[in-house]
C-alpha cells in the first residue's frame, strides 16, 4: 500500500490511484457516521442552551468561548463571577476599590467602646411610685417645680439630693452598707474620687406635700466650687427658683455670694435651706441659745447679700416666719420648716390648734410662759428661752443626746414620746445609722421642704412667661411668643437647650433643655438654631431629627413617648451642630423664629494652657477632642493661635485639670503635652493721645483721624454685664450716659459701637462736626470703620491681646465721593491702623486679671498666710473671725499670674490647716511701661516690680512668634512720623 503522504497533495487533495467501489462505500459510511455524530452534538448543544436559560445570569463558569468551540482562552479572560451590572442592574453606579482603605488590624465594623467615666447603675433604682404616675404628672406643668440647688462647696447640696432620693426610691442595703453618703448625683468617677461635684446633674422626683398632694420636683444639683460656676449659670437659666443651701457652721462664703448674684441676674426667687444643723451640737457643741443666735446671724448675712443684689425688695427676703427658710441635716435624713415642726407637735401631742398660727410664734424674740400658757415678746419674770430654743432646739438636742449616749432605755423613751416604733435590731446599730433611722422616722419625709418650694417657686407653667420675656431675643408680640408664654403643649415646638451630656462612648452628646412650647416626641423633625443665628443670617442652623426623649435621673434615664411644654428633657440626635446653647424649633415654621439668649457667665476664663499631642500624627484626634470638650464645658474657650498652638482657656487650675483629664481619657484618647499655664492679658491706655493720629487708605483717597482716651471707671463693667447695650435706641443710650457718666448729649448720641464684639469694654465715638466733615459720606463707610475698630480692639498692638477701657474718638475724616474708592478693603485696615497709632500715643499699659481669694484658717496660721501672699504680689483686704466658730476668714486679692501653685504653697506653710478658693474678680494695670526699651531683662532672673509690664509683654510676644518690640513703622504714616519728629524737636528747644 502506498505511503499516506503520497496520496494527498500539499493542499490536501486526493491524488492517489482510483478507488474501488468497496472503498467508496466505506467512505460513504464514514461520512454518514460523521453526519449522525454532528446531529447528536447539535441536540446536546440545544439542551445545554435550554439549561443555560434556566440558570441564574452570570453563574456560568465559562472556560470556552461563547461559540462553544475549542479556542484557546487566556486566564485573565475567564469569567468566574457575575459582573456588578448583572448582579445589581444597569442603573446602579458601582465603584471598584483596588486596595484596602483601612489596615488589616482595624475591624470593618468597630465594636462600640464603653468608657468607664460614670458610676454605672447596674439597674435603675426602684421608685416608691410607678413610672406611669411620674409620666402623668410630667404632662401637667402646673404640678412641676424647676429648682436649682445652689450653694458653696461642701455645704450639703448633693447630700440633700441623696436624702430626697432615699425618700422617693428603694435604696438597697448594699448601697448604704459602708455608711458613706450615696452621692447619687455625683455620677462621674472623678467626682466620687475627688469628693466634689464637677457637673450639674438633674433629677425629677415625685414628692408629697403635707396636704398629701404629689408634685414633680425637678432638682438640679450644681457644683459648689467657684471654678465651675459656668455649670451654675447654665442650671439657673433652666430653673424657675433657687434652693440656696448654706452650712449652719460656715455660714455665707464666696460660693454663696456668687450663687445669690447669679440668681439675681436671672431674677429667680430664693428659698434658703440651712444644712448640717447637727454640726452645731456635735462639732461646735454650742448650747441651744447660742445655736439659735448662730442660725439667726446666718439668715441675716444671706438677707444682706439679697438686699445688695436684688435691691430692697421685700419679696425676695428670706425669713423663717414667711416660710421660705428650712433647716436640715441631710446626712441624718431630716428637714423641717417652722410650719412642719408645728404640725409635728399637733400630731404628736394630739392638740387641737392651727399649726400655721403656732409656727408664727416659733421664731424671733418670742417667749412662752408655761404658767399662763401664753406667748409674749418679752421674757417672763423668771427668765426663759425663746420659743425656737424651747420648742425646737431643746427637743432636737434631747434626741441627739439620748441616741449618742447609746442608752437603749432612754432611746426607747424618746421614740415612745414621739410615737415612733424602731425595730429591735435597730438598737444594736452604730450611732450614725441609728441617728439616721430615728430622725427620719420622727421627722418623716421632707414635706416641709416641698411645701416651701411649692409656695415660693412658681409652677413651670406660670414661670415660663417670665423666662420668655427675659431670655427670648425676638419681638414679644408674635404668635409664637404667645404660645410660649401660655406654655401651650399644642403650640409649635420650641426647646431651649443649655447643656450637653456625653453618651457612654463619648462620641456624641445628648442635649438637655427645657420645652418652652409644644410637645416633643421621638422622630420629630426639627431645625436647630445656634447662638449666631438670626432671621437675616441663617447660616448657623441645621435640620435634625429627635431620636429619643428622656427624663434625666442622674444615674438612669426614664424614656418618654412625649414631653410637653414646661418640662426638662434630654434629647438624642440633635447635638451635631450645638456648641454651648441652642434653640430647637419645628423644621417648617410659619413665622420667623429667633433664638434664646446665649448663656451669660459671672466669671471669665483667664487661665490659658497650650496643648499638643505627644505623637504629631495624632493631631486630628486631639483637635476633635478639643471640639468635644468645648461642648462639654459651658465656659471653656479653645483657640488656635497664629503660631499654630492650640490653647485652652479656663477659670482656674482645678477646672483645667478636669478638662485635661477628660481630653486624655474620654474625648481624644491621645497623650497630650501641656505647656505651663499663663494668663490672658488686656491692653489699655492711661492718658489721652498726645496728638491727633491719622491714617490714609492705600489709594490715598480717604483719611481718618482719631484720638483715644481712658473710659470712666465702672463703664467697662457696665458694658460687659449688659447694663447698657448697643441694641438700645439712641435716646436710651444718650440718657444712660448722660445720667450715669455725665456725658454731653452730642457725645452720648454719637456712639457707634462697643468692641470687640457687641459687649466689649471699648467704645467708638463719632466726634466730628457736620460743618467740617461730610456726614453722609462718613455714614457710608461707618460699617467699615466699625469693623476696623473691632479688629483693632480684639488684637491690640502690644501683644495681640484684647483692648480694654479705651474710648476711641473720630476727630476728622476725608472720604472719597466715589463708592469704588471707599470700599471695605481700603477702609477697614486703615481704621485698624489709626486705632493702633492713637493707642500707642496715649501711654499704653498692660492689664492682668486678679483673683479674689477666700481662705478658711485657724487663728494661728494667719501670719503664715500674710507671708505667702506677700511673696506673690497679693494683699489681704480683710481677716475676720467666723462667729461661733474657731475659724478665721482671710480675704485677699492675688494676681492670677502669681496664683499657680499658691494652694500647695499655702497648705505647706500652714501644715494643711488653711483651705482657699480663688475666683476672678477684676483687671488691674501691671506696674511699669511695656514700651520702655531701657529695661534689660535677664534670663532666669525674676523681673523687678517696675519691669513687670515689659517682661510680660516681651515674653508673650515671643510665645506668639512675634518680634520683641512693637514696630512703629507698621502703624504710623510717614507724615505722622514727620509731625512727631517736629514736635520732639520743638520740645528739645523748649527744654
Amino acid at each position: 500500500m502506498a505511503d499516506a503522504g503520497d496520496l494527498y497533495d500539499e493542499f490536501g487533495n486526493y491524488i492517489g490511484p482510483e478507488l474501488s467501489e468497496s472503498e467508496e462505500e466505506e467512505e460513504e459510511l464514514q461520512q454518514q457516521a460523521e453526519e449522525e455524530g454532528m446531529a447528536e452534538e447539535e441536540e446536546e448543544d440545544e439542551g445545554a442552551e435550554a439549561m443555560e436559560e434556566d440558570r441564574m445570569p452570570g453563574t456560568d463558569l465559562a472556560l470556552y468561548g461563547e461559540e462553544g468551540g475549542m479556542q484557546v482562552m487566556l486566564h485573565e479572560d475567564k469569567k468566574y463571577y457575575p459582573t456588578a451590572e448583572e448582579t445589581y442592574g444597569k442603573e446602579t453606579e458601582t465603584l471598584v476599590q483596588e486596595e484596602d482603605a483601612q489596615p488589616l488590624e482595624v475591624p470593618i465594623i468597630a465594636p462600640v467602646k464603653q468608657k468607664r467615666f460614670e458610676v454605672e447603675a447596674k439597674e435603675a433604682l426602684a421608685t416608691r411610685y410607678p413610672a406611669e404616675f411620674l409620666g402623668s404628672l410630667l404632662s401637667t406643668p402646673e404640678l412641676i417645680r424647676n429648682v436649682a440647688v445652689v450653694g458653696h462647696l461642701h455645704h450639703g447640696k448633693t447630700l440633700l439630693l441623696d436624702m430626697c432620693v432615699e425618700q422617693t426610691h428603694v435604696v438597697t442595703h448594699e448601697m448604704r452598707s459602708n455608711e458613706k453618703p450615696l452621692r447619687y448625683t455625683d455620677t462621674r468617677m472623678d467626682e466620687q474620687a475627688r469628693g466634689i461635684s464637677l457637673k450639674a446633674v438633674p433629677m425629677s422626683l415625685v414628692m408629697e406635700a403635707s396636704s398629701g398632694k404629689s408634685y414633680v420636683m425637678n432638682l438640679l444639683d450644681t457644683p459648689g466650687h467657684v471654678n465651675f460656676s459656668d455649670e451654675l449659670c447654665a442650671s439657673l437659666r433652666l430653673s424657675d427658683g433657687v434652693l440656696l443651701v448654706v452650712d449652719a457652721v460656715e455660714g455665707v462664703m464666696v460660693g454663696t455670694e456668687r450663687a445669690i448674684k447669679a440668681a439675681a441676674a436671672e431674677g429667680l426667687p430664693i428659698c434658703l435651706l440651712i444644712s448640717k444643723v447637727d454640726r452645731l451640737l456635735l462639732e461646735l457643741k454650742l448650747p441651744p441659745p447660742d445655736a439659735y443666735h448662730k442660725l439667726r446671724h446666718t439668715i441675716e448675712e444671706v438677707n444682706a447679700l439679697i438686699a445688695t443684689h436684688y435691691g430692697d425688695d421685700a419679696r425676695y427676703e428670706v425669713d423663717p416666719l414667711k416660710g421660705n427658710v428650712a433647716f436640715a441635716a441631710a446626712l441624718y435624713g431630716w428637714s423641717f420648716t417652722l410650719q412642719s415642726f408645728a404640725s409635728l407637735y399637733v400630731d404628736v401631742q394630739g392638740v387641737t390648734m392651727d399649726p400655721k398660727e403656732f409656727a408664727q410664734r416659733l421664731w424671733g424674740d418670742r417667749y412662752f410662759n408655761p404658767e399662763t400658757r401664753t406667748f409674749s415678746k418679752k421674757a417672763p419674770p423668771g427668765g426663759g428661752e425663746r420659743t425656737f430654743v424651747h420648742f425646737i432646739l431643746e427637743p432636737l438636742y434631747k434626741i441627739y443626746g439620748q441616741i449618742v449616749g447609746e442608752d437603749e432605755r432612754s432611746v426607747r423613751a424618746v421614740a415612745d414620746e414621739f410615737g415612733v416604733y424602731l425595730k429591735p435590731s435597730s438598737y444594736g446599730m452604730d450611732v450614725k445609722p441609728l441617728l439616721k433611722e430615728a430622725c427620719s422616722k420622727i421627722f418623716g419625709s421632707a414635706t416641709g421642704l416641698v411645701d416651701m418650694l411649692v409656695r415660693y417657686v412658681p409652677s413651670s407653667k406660670r414661670a415660663t412667661a417670665a423666662k420668655v420675656e427675659r431670655c427670648y431675643t425676638g419681638p414679644q408680640d408674635s404668635a409664637l411668643v404667645e404660645h410660649m408664654k401660655a406654655c401651650n403643649p399644642r403650640g409649635p415646638l420650641v426647646v431651649y437647650i443649655c447643656k450637653l451630656f456625653p453618651k457612654a462612648d463619648c462620641s456624641k452628646f445628648d442635649a438637655f433643655g427645657r420645652v418652652m412650647s409644644g410637645t416633643v416626641k421621638p422622630g420629630d423633625k426639627v431645625r436647630i438654631l445656634g447662638e449666631a443665628y438670626t432671621p437675616d443670617d441663617e447660616e448657623d442652623s441645621a435640620a435634625g431629627q429627635v431620636s429619643a426623649v428622656w427624663a434625666y435621673q442622674a444615674r438612669y434615664r426614664v424614656p418618654l413617648n412625649k414631653a410637653v411644654a414646661g418640662n426638662w428633657v434630654l434629647l438624642e440626635g440633635v447635638d451635631a451642630t450645638i456648641t454651648k446653647s441652642a434653640t430647637i424649633v419645628p423644621e417648617f415654621l410659619d413665622e420667623e423664629a429667633y433664638i434664646f439668649k446665649p448663656l451669660a457667665f459671672n466669671t471669665q476664663s483667664v487661665v490659658k494652657i497650650a496643648t499638643e499631642p505627644l505623637n504629631p500624627s495624632e493631631l486630628p484626634k486631639m483637635v476633635e477632642g478639643l471640639r468635644k470638650l468645648n461642648k462639654s464645658y459651658p465656659l471653656l474657650v479653645t483657640k488656635v493661635e497664629e503660631s499654630g498652638e492650640h490653647t485652652i482657656f479656663g477659670t482656674g487650675e482645678l477646672y483645667l485639670d478636669s478638662v485635661m483629664k477628660d481630653l486624655r481619657e474620654l474625648y481624644a484618647e491621645v497623650e497630650v503635652k501641656v505647656a505651663d499655664p499663663v494668663v490672658s492679658f488686656c491692653e489699655t491706655v492711661v492718658e489721652t493721645s498726645s496728638l491727633k493720629c491719622f491714617a490714609e487708605t492705600p489709594n490715598k483717597r480717604n483719611k481718618i483721624t482719631m484720638i483715644v482716651e481712658p473710659m470712666e471707671k465702672g463703664l467697662a463693667e457696665d458694658i460687659e454685664s449688659g447694663a447698657v447695650s448697643m441694641e438700645w435706641s439712641r435716646k436710651e443710650l444718650g440718657n444712660f450716659f448722660q445720667q450715669k457718666y455725665d456725658w454731653d448729649l452730642l457725645a452720648a448720641r454719637s456712639i457707634w459701637a462697643f468692641g470687640p464684639d457687641r459687649s466689649g469694654p471699648n467704645i467708638l465715638l463719632d466726634d466730628t462736626l457736620p460743618s467740617e466733615v461730610d456726614k453722609g459720606l462718613l455714614t457710608a463707610v461707618r460699617e467699615s470703620i466699625v469693623q476696623g475698630f473691632q479688629w483693632g480692639a480684639r488684637e491690640g498692638p502690644l501683644c495681640d491681646e484684647p483692648m480694654r477701657n479705651c474710648k476711641f474718638k473720630i476727630m476728622d475724616a476725608t472720604i472719597a465721593k466715589e463708592p469704588l474708592h471707599r470700599g471695605g478693603g481700603q477702609v477697614i485696615p486703615t481704621a485698624r491702623r489709626v486705632c493702633y497709632s492713637a493707642f500707642l500715643m496715649a501711654t499704653p499699659r498692660l492689664m492682668e486679671p486678679v483673683y479674689y481669694v477666700e481662705i478658711q484658717t485657724p487663728a494661728d496660721c494667719i501670719s503664715a498666710i500674710y507671708t505667702v501672699l506677700a511673696k506673690r504680689r497679693g494683699h489681704v483686704t480683710a481677716d475676720v473671725p467666723k462667729p461661733g466658730t474657731p475659724v478665721f476668714i482671710v480675704k485677699a486679692f492675688l494676681p492670677v499670674m502669681e496664683s499657680f501653685g499658691f494652694e500647695t504653697d499655702l497648705r505647706y506653710h500652714t501644715q494643711g490647716q488653711a483651705f482657699c478658693l480663688s475666683v476672678f474678680d477684676h483687671w488691674q494695670i501691671v506696674p511699669g511701661d511695656p514700651l520702655d526699651r531701657s529695661i534689660v531683662l535677664r534670663p532666669l532672673e525674676p523681673a523687678p516690680m517696675q519691669a513687670l509690664a515689659r517682661d510680660f509683654m516681651v515674653k508673650t510676644r515671643r510665645r506668639k512668634g512675634m518680634t520683641d518690640d512693637v514696630s512703629i513703622n507698621k502703624y504710623f504714616e510717614d507724615a505722622l512720623l514727620l509731625q512727631l519728629a517736629q514736635q520732639d524737636a520743638e520740645l528739645q528747644q523748649f527744654m
